[in-house]
């Protein structure tokens, strides 16, 4: 596509760390002018460095800074930026934050207020799409009260799962196997949502110990059209949070991945879904059924894998859309290419309950080579700010095959030098090479139904070293003949 005349001429950032550096680059590459908003904390950050413009915006708390809408606007309306992306995370799902923009008309690049107000209220988002008859994960419609959950969960039988109501992101989330679980699981949910989300209501639902966590990547045109880019696998999870994703799902052949599909689309449609997506679904082998999660409006943190096996870039696809454009391709243009995987480095400690673990980066080298992309937000000599999540890189590797990709993926967590803080690289190369993820038969409880936490305080490989430069003394330089310097004069 030619962007000798781009959509917009000038884009805010309205993130920081790896997400914001992915969105402009891609920005960069439409011909757009580019401003980065960052903290006290990310003064010296890599997506502060490679925008055209960095604007200071506060604190270090993200209250301050990325969540202070005010300040955001202020930097956009400052540097003349026609729009503001949000990335995920932080400002990304705010109605209130997208209404604002809308005042000062600047555009934002990602799904309208309504759509944000529908996918963010959990509870009202479940009554909906079953309305519209898509099958959501069985539970309660409306928040749950203490005196009431046991009974309830009795109905739905256990394990049942304690959400928030006003959540995401697997926060406050809280599993019970017994009533006598379910009573500290109600009072601990109803707490970390209140800390978190300002909403002490909670529901509950089925809890599906053998399920399957696979989402569909939708792109609403704006022009009343819905496109998908298949499917990606999310099952490798702690905490109810992501850390290795694939696409393909492994665990879909052609029928149930069309089935899958067009249930997505159908829940999109239902709903007029216009920009970048996410619609995630529990699949149940046992019954052989998918069940609608959540819908996740913005761009996801494993966007990667899907641009990896499509060759569209979902980001340039949101700032089309958002300008009006349209996308770039049709759906009948969308082929499934090969098998990606993508493996989440945290700048934390899984032995000690993944605690964050900021620092200076004394060394930091990810990994190269053919078919190998990582996403960064990090340098040497940088800082992991203990005020954020310690998210560091993300590395994904393509393949002819699923197996291809998960070699090439392990090759290159053993190619990666990150020193200074505490890192999950040696728990990523575990379950790459663990036999339920080898066979591609594991569902969201892999970690804990194969011990891989208990194996990991063990668990060595054979890692990449720093390059350090020798100490003893360079040998004195060889004279050179005369023939080779009169070489490089007359072209010899």
């Amino acid at each position: 596509m030619d962007y000798a005349d781009p959509p917009f001429r000038t884009i805010l950032v309205a993130n920081r760390g790896e997400i914001a550096v992915r969105v402009i680059r891609t920005a960069k590459a439409m011909g757009i002018r580019t401003v980065a908003v960052y903290s006290e904390a990310d003064r010296s950050s890599l997506h502060a460095l490679v925008a055209d413009e960095a604007v200071y915006i506060g604190g270090p708390e993200p209250r301050d800074s990325y969540l202070n809408i005010e300040a955001v606007i202020g930097a956009a309306k400052k540097t003349g930026a026609e729009a503001v992306h949000p990335g995920y995370g932080f400002l990304a799902q705010r109605a209130d934050f997208v209404e604002r923009l809308e005042e000062e008309g600047i555009t934002f690049i990602g799904p309208p207020a309504r759509i944000q107000r529908l996918v963010g209220d959990k509870l009202g988002a479940r009554r909906f799409f079953q309305g519209a008859g898509v099958e959501v994960v069985p539970g309660t419609f409306t928040a749950v009260e203490a005196k009431d959950a046991p009974s309830i969960a009795e109905e739905l039988g256990y394990p049942v799962i304690v959400k928030p109501a006003g959540g995401g992101g697997g926060i406050g989330m809280r599993i019970a196997w017994s009533e006598e679980e379910l009573v500290k699981a109600m009072r601990d949910a109803s707490e970390l949502a209140g800390k978190a989300f300002g909403r002490l209501e909670v529901y509950l639902e089925k809890y599906l110990p053998k399920a399957r966590h696979i989402e569909v990547q939708v792109i609403g045109d704006g022009r009343g059209g819905v496109l998908h880019l298949f499917e990606r696998e999310c099952s490798v999870q702690r905490r109810f949070q992501k850390v290795v994703e694939e696409a393909p799902s492994p665990a879909l052949d052609d029928e149930r991945r069309e089935r899958l599909l067009s249930i997505a689309l159908k829940a999109a449609k239902a709903c007029e879904y216009v920009n970048a997506g996410t619609f995630e679904f529990l699949y149940d082998p046992s019954t052989d059924k998918f069940y609608l999660l959540e819908v996740n409006s913005r761009i996801q943190v494993e966007h990667p894998v899907t641009e990896m096996i499509t060759g569209i870039d979902i980001v340039r696809e949101q700032i089309l859309v958002a300008a009006g454009e349209g996308t770039s391709f049709k759906q009948e243009e969308v082929e499934l290419r090969g098998h990606a995987i993508e493996a989440r480095v945290y700048a934390e400690d899984p032995l000690n309950g993944f605690a964050p673990s900021p620092g200076v980066l004394k060394a930091y080298r990810p990994p190269e080579g053919p078919w190998v992309r990582v996403d960064s937000g990090y340098y040497a000599g940088s800082e992991v700010p203990m005020y954020y999540d310690p998210l560091l890189m993300k590395i994904v590797c393509w393949g002819a095959t699923r197996e291809e990709a998960r070699r090439r993926l392990v090759a290159a967590i053993e190619e990666t030098v990150v020193e200074g803080v505490a890192t999950n690289l040696a728990l990523l190369h575990l379950v790459l090479n663990s036999e339920p993820f080898v066979s591609g038969d594991y569902n969201t409880r892999i970690l804990e139904d194969w011990g891989l936490l208990d194996k990991l305080g063990e668990y060595t490989y054979r890692r990449a070293a720093v390059g350090r430069p020798a100490k003893e003394a360079s040998p004195a330089p060889k004279a050179v003949e005369a023939w080779k310097l009169a070489a490089r004069f007359y072209g010899a």
